[in-house]
């Protein structure tokens, strides 16, 4: 099983931007938590502040990720080409959000990609990670069973 991960602007900044908020762990040293919690999952990680980028590796997951968490950071509230690239690839996708975004500012209270993504998972820090990986494994071992 691959799995994708996809994180967006900013978020190459985690164990220094906020950590009150966001953790004091950056993302490189969680993912080696749950590269040892699934081992039978072969993890991508993929980090950019440019939304085409993003969008280019959403693409490329065709025929080579089984599915994809993604973490889109501030374009979670902007970005239509995201949600079209979400839309185009049919790879099953998990929203993932650090924070809360209903207990934040009103504008990250809306979610352009969550209505192409399989599901969301917010505001239980890094180990939303983790969940969604967990949904990811279910829907793929579902599919994979024609269940």
């Amino acid at each position: 099983m691959k799995i994708l991960i996809i994180n967006g602007p900013n978020l190459n900044l985690l164990g220094k931007r906020e950590p009150e908020k966001y953790g004091y762990s950056s993302f490189e040293e969680y993912l080696k938590l749950l590269i040892a919690r699934f081992p039978e999952i072969t993890f991508k990680y993929f980090q950019s502040n440019i939304e085409g980028e993003i969008i280019n590796e959403i693409h490329s997951s065709v025929g080579s990720e089984d599915g994809i968490i993604l973490n889109a950071g501030g374009y979670t509230h902007t970005s239509v080409a995201i949600h079209d690239a979400i839309a185009a690839v049919k790879v099953p996708v998990i929203e993932v959000h650090i924070t809360n975004i209903f207990a934040r500012e009103e504008f990250r209270h809306k979610s352009i990609i969550s209505s192409v993504c399989r599901g969301t998972v917010s505001g239980l820090g890094l180990d939303s990670y983790r969940l969604a990986a967990e949904a990811l494994k279910e829907i793929l071992n579902l599919k994979h069973n024609n269940l």
